[in-house]
């Protein structure tokens, strides 16, 4: 019996990791990494890098990109680094083209079967027209602002329904999205729902007193955001939160541009000796942060499924969320925590809830119900491309 090829999948992301942004994509590469662990998957990954025209390319945010190889073996994956020209803020609707021909600059001669894109914009549109060069099939996925923000952008939704009108298959991921997605036009039909990933064996319950001694905290009641530090994330709106939660400590993990306004925030509100900002955390010391505190809050304006959500809860933490994307594929009872109003006072009494019956962290884990594993996300993504490929 003929054994059967593997299939040639070439993954383009934008969002990736690298040695100047580890954290950058971190998602992408544990999706691609379950995705090239499955039998019968050759995969090649081509992670564009944006450079701004000189002399913006001299600002020190992109001197270690230009420093990056062209291509390499990232945690045990062959990616190629090709650089395109990048305008900063006005040019989003050029960038599906620009990233388009890195791609094709950079597997020239390679044959593939199918093109998968990791975000909605400007990977999808991307992979239309590099799909269109090499006669092939492809996929794009969408994880939340690629449809939020650049889905109702005049300058960039054209492009992005163009995309979906053509791809051989879409993925979405939560329910939440697909419903958002079918919304600005894109048909509910073509898309398949796949959840993210969790790494069992690091984000589990913990000692919560152990964490704390570890990182230095004291036994005051701790609330954790995760996440840029940008408006959207909401994290204001906790700051503003803070007084009505008179003994509650606020840990900020991110960096971001207002930071600057959420410390002047805290010091107009007189609660910044509560408030943390403890920068930028790797992703292997997010664990014991989880554990260390009472509560996750993330109040954003939109999500798709965001992993900390999911990190959280499978550190035995109960999260404080906006009905944002798939919240309520999450939050599915009070264990889990609570979904709050984009106020600050929903969010202050969600809160107090928490900390006044607050639930044990196993219990908090097992509402997850095994649906987020990298195994199965690698598994289902390497069934849907082959589908995408008429395998």
């Amino acid at each position: 019996m003929a054994v059967a090829s593997p299939l040639r999948v070439l993954s383009i992301a934008t969002l990736f990791p690298d040695a100047a942004r580890p954290n950058f994509g971190l998602f992408v590469e544990k999706s691609l990494r379950a995705l090239a662990a499955q039998p019968g998957i050759e995969l090649t990954v081509v992670a564009p890098i944006g450079l701004p025209p000189f002399p913006l390319s001299l600002h020190p945010r992109y001197r270690k990109l230009r420093a990056l190889p062209r291509i390499e073996h990232w945690s045990g994956l062959t990616v190629h680094r090709p650089r395109f020209p990048l305008i900063p803020r006005i040019g989003a609707r050029l960038n599906p083209a620009m990233v388009a021909r890195a791609v094709l600059s950079a597997v020239p001669s390679q044959t593939f079967e199918v093109v998968d894109a990791q975000f909605f914009y400007p990977d999808g549109p991307a992979a239309m027209r590099v799909a269109a060069a090499l006669s092939l099939p492809f996929s794009a996925k969408a994880r939340g602002a690629d449809i939020s923000y650049f889905g109702h952008d005049p300058a960039t939704a054209p492009q992005l329904l163009a995309a979906a009108v053509k791809a051989a298959g879409l993925l979405a991921v939560s329910c939440a999205m697909r419903r958002e997605m079918a919304a600005i036009g894109i048909d509910p039909t073509k898309v398949a729902i796949h959840y993210t990933g969790i790494d069992g064996a690091r984000f589990s319950p913990g000692d919560r007193n152990e964490a704390r001694t570890a990182l230095g905290m004291n036994d005051a009641p701790a609330i954790l955001t995760v996440g840029a530090l940008i408006t959207r994330k909401g994290q204001a709106l906790v700051i503003k939160a803070l007084p009505a939660l008179p003994d509650v400590h606020y840990w900020l993990a991110g960096v971001g541009e207002e930071e600057g306004r959420y410390r002047a925030l805290a010091r107009q509100l007189g609660v910044e000796a509560r408030v943390h900002f403890i920068g930028s955390v790797a992703n292997a010391d997010l664990p014991q942060l989880y554990r260390a505190v009472d509560a996750v809050v993330m109040p954003s304006v939109s999500e798709g499924l965001a992993n900390a959500w999911v990190e959280a809860l499978a550190c035995g933490t109960p999260i404080v969320i906006s009905d944002a994307g798939g919240a309520a594929e999450l939050v599915t009872s009070p264990v889990a925590g609570r979904i709050a109003a984009r106020t600050p006072e929903a969010i202050a009494s969600a809160v107090r809830a928490i900390l006044a019956n607050p639930p044990a962290p196993s219990d908090v884990a097992a509402s997850l119900a095994g649906r987020f594993d990298w195994d199965r996300n690698g598994r289902e993504l390497a069934d849907h491309l082959r589908r995408c490929a008429g395998r």
